[in-house]
């Protein structure tokens, strides 16, 4: 289990054990108990910049997938879905060392087998990229 960092005291993981998200991030997220906007979160360390100092694009669409399920979590009510698909664009790609990183978005649209998710990554005032997916509800594995 990863310790919370202290800029992200207070905030949760998404379960007890996700390998992937753990070593790409690891990812936090806080849900907002009154149904308002859910946020995610990661601290930009070293091993996530690319060569040229910026934060590495693959670790942007890894957080963008992440955080997509964070922003539909009341909508998934229980639900397992997968990521059918996840446009994002890269706006900007700095983020200083040691600051959080964060997600923000909306469900826009909720149907029987799809959830159609939009957002943003940002620092403070700088949005880093946007993206769109889809997500589809599938059924649990007995």
């Amino acid at each position: 289990m990863t310790d919370t960092p202290p800029q992200l005291e207070g905030w949760t993981k998404w379960g007890s054990e996700e390998p992937f998200e753990d070593h790409a991030g690891p990812f936090f997220m806080k849900i907002d108990p009154n149904g308002g906007q859910h946020l995610s979160a990661f601290v930009c360390e070293k091993r996530h910049l690319n060569g040229g100092d910026f934060l590495h694009g693959g670790m942007l669409m890894s957080f963008a997938d992440y955080a997509l399920f964070v922003i539909a979590h009341d909508t998934l009510e229980n639900e397992h879905s997968v990521t059918v698909s996840c446009q994002t664009d890269f706006l900007k790609g700095a983020a200083p060392l040691g600051e959080c990183v964060y997600a923000k978005g909306e469900v826009t649209r909720n149907t029987r087998s799809l959830i159609f998710v939009r957002g943003e990554i940002f620092t403070g005032e700088d949005t880093l990229a946007t993206f769109n997916a889809i997500l589809k509800k599938i059924a649990v594995r007995g």
